[in-house]
């Protein structure tokens, strides 16, 4: 082995690869058409962005980086054990009865699926996941929060 290293042999360790990673244009969309308030279906608006994403990885299972959108807002990116998440708080998301409002986190959770999704595919350039947004315990002076989730898709751009 340290033969091979001194003269260059390919001994099977990958470089830290950006192929392992998400990386360029993608568009984004959170389905409201089968969103679940407090796990009952109701309708929400259908979201679509533009996300850019950046990102490095050390090992296939093991990525980090960022989400810049079309919508203003940029958020962390990770993969872990092959899904990758983004999570960020919105500010005034919860109403609350006396008129105020509470932050959410939002997390997006996806990974590279099959074409009707019904499985992964290390290979495919669509992923798909859930859009889910929570309310902070506490912040409408209640700990009952509002629970919003949503099918997610991710699909490379041209």
């Amino acid at each position: 082995m340290i033969v091979g290293l001194l003269t260059g042999w390919d001994c099977g360790i990958a470089d830290a690869s950006n192929d392992w990673g998400l990386n360029g244009t993608y568009v984004a969309t959170s389905n409201g058409e089968w969103a679940k308030t407090n796990d009952i279906y109701h309708d929400e608006a259908s979201i679509r962005s533009k996300w850019t994403i950046k990102t490095e990885c050390s090992y296939p299972t093991e990525c980090a980086g960022t989400v810049a959108t079309d919508w203003g807002w940029n958020a962390p990116i990770y993969m872990k054990s092959g899904v990758w998440y983004v999570k960020k708080t919105v500010d005034n998301w919860q109403p609350c009865a006396d008129g105020t409002s509470g932050p959410g986190l939002q997390v997006f959770r996806f990974y590279p699926a099959t074409s009707d999704g019904a499985g992964a595919d290390l290979t495919s350039s669509t992923l798909m996941g859930e859009d889910s947004t929570t309310g902070v315990s506490g912040s409408c002076g209640s700990s009952r929060v509002l629970f919003i989730t949503m099918p997610f898709k991710l699909v490379k751009a041209a």
